[in-house]
């Protein structure tokens, strides 16, 4: 008899029949506790299957995405050199701006300084059937315009970096609330069985600033610790410390974790704890990553002709490698697919900014919409392009701009968004959204609504409340649907 075997069989004979007793009646009392508070939860943990199935059960609504791929512009792209051209601001380049604009308004590091209008320094031009203004600099998702929901009203709440993140990525400026990845994957469960519900892939760029990125921005928050999104590095090993060390065959690793996870599901029997729960399911879920993460990452199988669209060549950790990345991701049935592109923060140097960045995502966006549509994975995938928040329309420092939260661009595709459709607008100067203006809650419950969640129904008690993606606002808006 193995020194493992021998440890189960003298556990097993600590079972007295006064614990057994003790500890039963604990646990039915839990679970009944439990089936009163939260009757969708324990229906789902308790389904016999280690695979989590979600709590939107059934769903909600029919839904037109399984699910995301969130490209997060890490830094704050200026709307006014990308996607909202404003010729007014253009004509008032270099004469101070108007106080009616920005009086008593929020503003980060302009504030007492003397504002000047900055017009825009790249040229846009019209793309697609319906004559979509974008930047000139953006000719490869031009290309796909007419596919493409632009909103050029949003708004957030933050101003720097740090809040501004947490707030787009969890709906609170405060760190411990569970990230969009998390709540998706609590509500949804997810369709990889090898593979985690939530993944995070991050990449730099040049012409800007490189803000740290943390690990916070995808953590579960009060959630079970198994919703937390998993970062995949585009350079070198994946997953540190995945492989197993030498001498150490699969099968042998397996009976390990098979054995570690027997344990762990007999110390739960007796304490009940989810953190347990998830410990188990992440010990397994290591076990397949082994297999997966390798074959995920190694994209020498495909088609010479697909890493010419994507401007990519494998391994080299850039935003196109990452975009294609996410499409094998989707294609493997991951839920929540999130890539952050760093040094979008131009204080200063933001023409030159803009064209680095311009670069280095455009041909890559368009990639993975034409991609997932060839596939036919579009129509049920639903892509977001958004930075934290957007630029103002005065200069910092001669040749850049500030922080800015009170109007900028994003985009919605596939997944049900209303293609060729220009939700919004900002004034003519480009400072505030003043035409069906939108909020970051706004954006999720629209997203949430999307994927077949009604976006007050998914809660979970937190400090005696209902905490939820959307806080107590939010507000779908049927105009960016299908």
């Amino acid at each position: 008899m193995s020194p493992i075997q021998e440890l189960l069989q003298a556990r097993q004979q600590r079972q007295t029949r006064r614990v057994f007793l003790g500890q039963a009646s604990q646990g039915l009392g839990a679970l009944a506790l439990a089936s009163l508070l939260r009757p969708d939860a324990v229906r789902a943990a308790t389904s016999g299957s280690d695979h989590w199935e979600g709590v939107v059960n059934p769903m909600h609504f029919a839904p037109k995405a399984r699910r995301v791929i969130w490209l997060t512009q890490a830094g704050g792209p200026s709307h006014l050199e990308t996607f909202d051209p404003k010729p007014k601001l253009a004509e008032m380049h270099g004469q101070p701006m108007p106080d009616s604009f920005t009086k008593g308004r929020q503003i980060a590091q302009l504030q007492g300084q003397k504002l000047l209008c900055y017009g825009p320094q790249l040229k846009f031009q019209k793309f697609g059937r319906n004559g979509i203004e974008l930047c000139e600099l953006f000719p490869q998702i031009g290309s796909v315009a007419d596919e493409i929901c632009w909103i050029r009203s949003m708004t957030t709440e933050a101003i720097n970096h740090d809040p501004a993140h947490m707030f787009m990525n969890t709906g609170s400026q405060i760190a411990g609330r569970p990230s969009m990845g998390s709540w998706l994957t609590y509500g949804l469960g997810s369709d990889a069985r090898n593979l985690p519900g939530f993944v995070v892939l991050t990449s730099l760029g040049r012409g800007g600033q490189n803000q740290p990125i943390a690990a916070r921005q995808w953590a579960p928050g009060f959630l079970p610790s198994r919703f937390q999104g998993v970062h995949l590095r585009g350079k070198g090993d994946p997953v540190l410390y995945l492989g197993n060390p030498d001498g150490i065959t699969r099968s042998r690793q397996k009976d390990v974790v098979d054995t570690v996870n027997r344990l762990n599901r007999e110390h739960d029997a007796v304490v009940d704890d989810p953190e347990i729960a998830t410990r188990i399911t992440q010990y397994e879920m290591a076990f397949q990553m082994q297999a997966s993460v390798p074959e995920l990452m190694d994209l020498s199988a495909e088609p010479r002709s697909i890493l010419e669209l994507y401007g990519c060549q494998p391994g080299d950790g850039s935003f196109a490698s990452n975009c294609l990345l996410a499409r094998r991701l989707a294609e493997r049935g991951v839920r929540f697919i999130q890539l952050y592109h760093k040094d979008w923060d131009h204080h200063g140097g933001v023409k030159q900014g803009v064209e680095f960045k311009a670069q280095e995502v455009d041909r890559a966006a368009m990639a993975l919409i034409t991609d997932l549509r060839q596939r036919d994975l579009l129509r049920d995938t639903l892509i977001v392009w958004a930075g934290e928040f957007g630029r103002t329309p005065m200069s910092q420092g001669g040749d850049g701009r500030d922080h800015h939260n009170a109007g900028f661009t994003v985009w919605m595709c596939g997944g049900g968004a209303r293609p060729g459709t220009v939700y919004g607008a900002t004034d003519e100067l480009g400072y505030a959204a003043v035409e069906n203006p939108i909020d970051v809650h706004d954006l999720h419950a629209t997203m949430l609504r999307l994927l077949g969640i009604e976006h007050t129904r998914l809660s979970v008690k937190f400090q005696g409340l209902d905490a939820r993606l959307t806080g107590i606002a939010g507000r779908v808006v049927p105009e960016l649907m299908t």
